[in-house]
């Protein structure tokens, strides 16, 4: 009994330091922030004080929740598209060498198109509503996803599916049992890239249209040179993604019990 409480207290302790070394960082990016505000280093209109952005997102905190509203459903629908169109295509691709060889190169086209290029076709071609812009987010999230479970695929336990394939093992249940399961971590990476590219593919597409979501709150402001505004737009989007991506992390854990976090 003793020993267990010992070991609680000591992850704990793991967890608190942890949590001090992620947020020190941050502290001090932000009094320097304030200190070259305050400072006239740099003008207050190039760069506005941590707290002229802290009230400035107080100000327009409602108007943001409801552009947030738009650039999220976005995000999490383009998201959810690409992780079930990766899994289909990646299992598709690892069934079938011939389309695995045809298929690679037009993943990779997808990947050296600019983003910022393709959003005004896609707006011409679909209108001004949300439709762009899950596609923008679908382009976006699919490749990393998509390849991150091809290389999983490919570096499954070749013995244990050997082992399987003399027991008379199907192929989805091979998929079930070993590719699936082994391939779950590098899904999970490229899930957390893809999260934090679907904001980023949202807010760029309402950059070049649309009556919602924080890409146009951020372009109105901009306009109208409201840079605190700006600003706090911007660290609304980040926070977006690092709760996006802390999500994710859960998910992980949750759909992987026999991985132990590292403390």
């Amino acid at each position: 009994m003793k020993q267990s409480s010992t070991h609680l207290r000591a992850t704990r302790l793991s967890a608190t330091r942890l949590a001090l070394q992620s947020i020190i960082p941050i502290v001090v990016i932000i009094v320097l922030w304030q200190l070259l505000s305050v400072s006239g280093i740099i003008p207050g209109y190039m760069l506005p004080s941590p707290l002229r952005v802290t009230a400035a997102f107080a100000a327009d905190f409602s108007l943001l929740i409801r552009h947030l509203r738009h650039t999220l459903l976005e995000a999490i629908t383009g998201l959810v598209l690409a992780a079930a169109a990766s899994f289909a295509l990646a299992i598709t691709m690892d069934s079938n060498r011939f389309l695995k060889r045809s298929l690679a190169p037009l993943l990779l086209l997808t990947q050296t198109m600019p983003t910022i290029a393709i959003a005004p076709l896609l707006i011409l071609w679909m209108g001004y509503g949300s439709a762009p812009k899950i596609t923008l987010v679908f382009l976006v999230c699919f490749f990393p996803m998509t390849i991150g479970l091809l290389g999983a695929f490919a570096r499954a336990d070749n013995d244990a599916i050997k082992l399987l394939q003399s027991m008379g093992a199907s192929r989805p249940q091979i998929y079930r049992y070993i590719k699936l399961p082994q391939a779950l971590p590098a899904f999970f990476s490229g899930l957390k890239i893809a999260g934090s590219y679907s904001i980023i593919g949202a807010v760029i597409a309402e950059w070049l249209g649309g009556d919602a979501g924080l890409g146009v709150y951020m372009i109105r402001v901009r306009r109208s040179y409201s840079f605190d505004k700006m600003f706090a737009a911007i660290l609304l989007t980040s926070l977006l993604s690092i709760v996006l991506i802390k999500l994710i992390t859960m998910t992980e854990r949750a759909a992987m019990p026999w991985v132990k976090e590292k403390v």
